[in-house]
Order: structure tokens, then C-alpha cells, then sequence
């Protein structure tokens, strides 16, 4: 029977034991049979467990081979494994696995941000090729990394879209590559006169946010007049001394808003306010910078005391992640809770879980406290899709106005207006009323193309010196009535722009492969051809590879259908439409 028990466990090997396991269970290899049954002396089946003279295997930093005491049947095995060591090295078994995981926590100084952004672009380049890398990343620079987030900046709204619909995955799997426990990334767009690189990261004072703003608005002070803070007195964002109530022309398309707003910049000091927030929404171009500028200026001329912030929603993501790094978030937080009138502009550009949520605190402690909250974007409150439900719902639960499409009796007002803006400079400066009535019939974007035809105009005259006349104006300002005579579009722009898009070959889009990645974006680009050409859907199939009509059909049923039930595909595509049309 002992000789029988000997052959059966005089093989076994005990390879591996190692310690601060999180499940605390030992790893044991050996050469038993399954038909073994349990060690002698171990507690636990398979060989797996506790050493049975008190010691735990999982308490064993490292054991070597394990052997038969001879005539026993029981293993002996180092004293460091067992017994009293073993339980007190088990202890601090814990300790030593947490401070391990903190040497692996990235560190947020410039330097090793820099070397590791470095590393995560060389991963991309290397998995994209060079001409998707130089076309989609080029650009793009790494702001902060903040527990599981890392925070990018990119130029453009469009640049951002694209990169968060189509490289999310692939840009967080390389980022996790290098700033281990990254879990998201968050893009912005970034200000021109922003510098978002890492080796120099702007610092954000310890004291009140108001300092820093004054800091900003003093370098920004020869880009626009009437710059936020120093002279003004104003802190946030600049503010333009010609956006005023006085300058604002009022249509039908804009009375409302127009009424909300004086009431708004009116009743600044008083607690109770009928309309908080008031949100303004409209498309580019149509005023609602204007407005939010005129509230703050008819604000500060009524109580020059009060505390008014203009700001963009880039702005506070901008500075909310500056001061994140230099740990002075909490005085930036309890500043912006200081004031008496918060003015947000394109508050569709607020991104980010984080952002939003101390965003929507600021809010709710403001509203709670009688303060007054004005915000402005391109789309109303339920149509802020990006946005937090909660946020979304505050923000709808004051008075939301809409400044609509310009009428022609407003756009020849406007234009009226920035005639008599030029001519109290150039008094020679006239307009015919048949131009302005001409200009006022094909410049229907907004206020922006109008002021730059009258600009346009008067920079002509005044270095030719030769009157307006009705081709003349044609011919001055036909780049500005472009979106009235859309471009014609091409079926080879359009597969240009689909490759460089999705990152493609021309070639495989009029291939028969069949691949998803190859697929949708061939889809797409029938879609596109459809509603942008007047080419017919056999034509169509033609310029696709040779396919039939019927294929052409359904690719743009298709991609309805995906639009109707995937909004950032809808968003993706519009820009493409506007890509294709600029």
C-alpha cells in the first residue's frame, strides 16, 4: 500500500508558486493524473490550497521545487513559505500589488505626456499607413490625461465628428497602449490663439477664476475691441464694442428674442427673474452672438457693479481641463458661482461626461441662487443630442426662443444699416437702393455675408474710384452667392471625398468586395450621388463598378434607414454633403 502511495506521487513537481494573487488562489503545475486523488498534507483538491501546516499558498512570494518527504507522503517545503512568514508576507501581500499599480499610473508632467503622445502616434501611423495618419491626425494634440480620460484637442468641429465616429476605438486602443488605465478620450476644439501642447501646459491660478480670465482677455485685447477683463472690466470671453441693442436690427424672424434679451439685461440684481434660463437658438450667422454681446453691454451700463461672464462652451472646456491639471478646479467652480449673469455661446460644443456634469452643477447652483443664465446654440434644447439628459431638461425649463430665417425686408435693413456703418467713414460711399434690393434677394445665410458684401463694396470703389453699379456688385460678391448656385458636383468628386473619408481605395469601392468597411462607405457614396448629381441610377451603377440599378436602389434605401435610426451617421453624412459643397 506505501509503496503503491510512493509510485503514485513521487512525480509530483511543484513549479510555480506566486504571490498577491487577487483571488489568492496558488497556481500549481504538476504531472498528477486527474485520477489522483487529494495531497497528503494540502488542504484543498487537485493539489490546490493552503500548505497544511498553516501556511498559505497564496502568502508564498516564491517557492522552488516542492519535495516528497521521503517515507511520508507529505510535501516539505521552504520555510519562507510557510507558518508565521508566510501569514505576515500574505498581509502585506496587498500593499505590495497597490504600489505596484501605482508605478504603472501614467504621471501628467509634460514631459511624459509628451514622450508617451509620441509613442501613441507612432502606434497609429503604423496601423493607419502615413496618408490616413497625416490626413486625420495630423492635427491632433493631447491636451491632459485625467484618471481613465484622455483629453485631445483637434481645429475643427468637422475633424472632431469624424474622428470620434470613425477612430474612437482604434485611438483609445492606442492610447491605452501607453497611458495605462485610460478607459475614454474626449475631443475639443481648439481657438486659434490656443496652444494645447504638452510640454507646456498653461497653469490656472490657485486664486479665482476671474484672474485668469482677466490674463486671457489681456492677451486677446488687440483681437477684438472691447476685450473681456482689463480695460472693460468684463471677465470671460472678448466682447465686441459694436455688438450692442443700438446696432441689433429687429424683424419679425428676431422680435421675440429681441424683447426676452433687453428684459434680460434690464433686470440684472433683481432675485426674481421670469425667464431663466433664457435659451437662444438659431442657425450661424443669425444673431444670437449679437445678443448675447448686448445683454452684457446693457448690463454693465445699467448696475457697472455686476459680475457678468461672456463665455464660449470651448472657453470653460478649455480652461475646466487647465485647471484639472494645476488641481484648482474647485476655485474655478466656486468663481463661476460668483457671478450675476452667465452669457454661454455654442453651447452645442460642450463635450464630455465630466465637463458636463460640473457644468450642470454651476448651472443649477446659479439658477437656485437667483442668478440669471443665457445660453445660445444652433439647435434647441431637445435637439442637443450630445448633451446630458438632465442638462438638457434644465436648460429647456425657461423661456427658449428662436431667432429664424432672415425675411428681405430684415436682410435690406441690415444692409441699409451697413451702408450708413461705411459711409459715416467714407462719405462718399453710397449704395443704389437697386443693388441693395439685389444683394437682399440673393444673400439669404445670415447677417455675416451681408456686412462683408457692404465691406466688399466700399473697398472697390474706394480703390478703383468708380461707382456701384448692378453687374459690378454681381461680380464683386458672386463667390458670397454661391449657396444660392450650389456648385455642380461630380460623381469622381464624390468618390475622392468618400475614399479620403473612410480611409479607402477608389479601387475598392468599384470592387465587388464585399467587406462591411468597404460596403457602407460604397453605400454612401451612391447615397450621395443620388442627392447631389442629377445623374440616374443606372448612370450611377455604371460609375460604381458597373451595378445594376437595382443595387444603386437599395444602397440609398439603405442608408435612409440607417440615417432615420443612427443620428451620428445622419450628422456624418450632412457633412459630407457640406464637404462636397464648399
Amino acid at each position: 500500500m506505501l509503496r503503491r502511495r510512493w509510485r503514485r506521487w513521487d512525480t509530483v513537481r511543484v513549479t510555480t508558486l506566486r504571490a498577491g494573487l487577487r483571488d489568492r488562489s496558488t497556481v500549481l503545475r504538476t504531472g498528477v493524473s486527474s485520477r489522483a486523488g487529494r495531497l497528503p498534507g494540502f488542504h484543498g483538491s487537485s493539489a490546490r490550497g493552503a500548505i497544511g501546516n498553516g501556511g498559505h499558498a497564496s502568502s508564498v512570494p516564491k517557492l522552488s521545487k516542492a519535495r516528497l518527504a521521503p517515507g511520508t507522503g507529505s510535501l516539505s517545503a521552504p520555510t519562507a513559505g510557510v507558518g508565521p512568514v508566510a501569514d505576515q508576507w500574505s498581509e502585506t501581500g496587498g500593499a505590495y500589488e497597490r504600489h505596484k499599480v501605482n508605478k504603472d499610473e501614467h504621471k501628467n508632467d509634460p514631459k511624459s505626456l509628451q514622450k508617451k503622445w509620441e509613442r501613441t502616434r507612432s502606434r497609429l501611423r503604423a496601423e493607419l499607413g502615413e496618408d490616413i495618419f497625416k490626413s486625420w491626425f495630423g492635427r491632433v494634440e493631447l491636451e491632459a490625461v485625467n484618471g481613465p480620460t484622455a483629453h485631445l484637442s483637434v481645429p475643427t468641429p468637422f475633424l472632431r465628428k469624424w474622428l470620434k465616429s470613425h477612430y474612437n476605438e482604434r485611438l483609445l486602443s492606442c492610447c491605452n497602449a501607453e497611458f495605462k488605465g485610460v478607459e475614454q478620450v474626449e475631443f475639443r476644439v481648439r481657438q486659434p490663439h490656443d496652444s494645447a501642447a504638452v510640454s507646456a501646459p498653461a497653469e490656472v491660478p490657485g486664486g479665482t477664476v476671474h484672474s485668469e480670465i482677466k490674463k486671457l482677455s489681456a492677451s486677446r485685447g488687440a483681437i477684438t475691441a472691447g476685450a473681456a477683463g482689463g480695460v472693460d472690466g468684463f471677465d470671460g470671453s472678448p466682447l465686441d464694442r459694436g455688438l450692442t441693442f443700438g446696432a441689433f436690427v429687429v424683424g419679425s424672424s428676431n422680435r421675440l428674442v429681441h424683447a426676452a434679451a433687453r428684459e434680460v439685461a434690464d433686470s440684472v440684481g433683481q432675485m426674481q427673474r421670469r425667464y431663466n434660463p433664457l435659451f437662444i437658438h438659431g442657425t450661424v450667422g443669425h444673431g444670437k452672438t449679437h445678443i448675447l454681446n448686448a445683454i452684457a453691454w446693457q448690463a454693465r451700463a445699467g448696475r457697472p457693479q455686476a459680475r457678468v461672464v461672456y463665455l464660449t462652451a470651448e472657453w470653460f472646456m478649455s480652461r475646466f481641463v487647465q485647471a484639472l491639471k494645476s488641481r484648482a478646479a474647485v476655485a474655478f467652480k466656486e468663481s463661476l458661482r460668483g457671478i450675476d449673469i452667465l452669457l454661454i455661446d455654442d453651447m452645442e460644443f460642450l463635450q464630455g461626461p465630466v465637463i458636463q456634469q460640473e457644468f450642470c452643477h454651476a448651472l443649477n447652483s446659479l439658477i437656485d441662487s437667483g442668478r440669471q443664465i443665457v445660453v445660445a446654440a444652433d439647435r434647441a434644447p431637445s435637439k442637443l443630442e450630445r448633451l446630458d439628459a438632465r442638462m438638457r431638461s434644465r436648460l429647456a425649463g425657461g423661456l427658449v426662443a428662436e431667432v429664424a430665417q432672415m425675411d428681405l425686408a430684415l436682410r435690406q435693413q441690415i444692409l441699409v444699416n451697413c451702408v450708413e456703418a461705411e459711409r459715416r467713414e467714407d462719405g462718399k460711399f453710397t449704395v443704389p437702393d437697386s443693388i441693395i434690393e439685389f444683394l437682399a434677394s440673393r444673400l439669404t445665410e445670415g447677417g455675416r455675408e451681408l456686412e462683408g458684401a457692404i465691406i466688399r463694396l466700399r473697398a472697390v470703389t474706394r480703390l478703383t474710384g468708380e461707382p456701384v453699379t448692378a453687374d459690378g456688385a454681381e461680380f464683386i460678391v458672386r463667390d458670397l452667392m454661391s449657396t444660392s448656385e450650389p456648385k455642380r458636383i461630380k460623381i469622381d468628386d464624390i468618390l475622392r471625398t468618400i475614399s479620403k473619408h473612410f480611409g479607402v481605395n477608389r479601387s475598392d469601392l468599384l470592387s465587388s468586395r464585399r467587406n462591411r468597411s468597404i460596403v457602407r462607405p460604397r453605400q454612401i457614396g451612391m447615397y450621395l450621388a443620388k442627392n447631389l448629381t442629377s445623374r440616374s441610377l443606372p448612370e450611377i451603377g455604371r460609375r460604381f463598378g458597373n451595378r445594376d440599378h437595382t443595387t444603386v436602389l437599395h444602397a440609398i434605401r439603405k442608408v435612409e434607414q440607417l440615417m432615420s435610426d443612427d443620428i451620428s451617421l445622419k450628422e456624418e453624412v450632412e457633412l459630407l454633403k457640406r464637404v462636397l459643397r464648399d
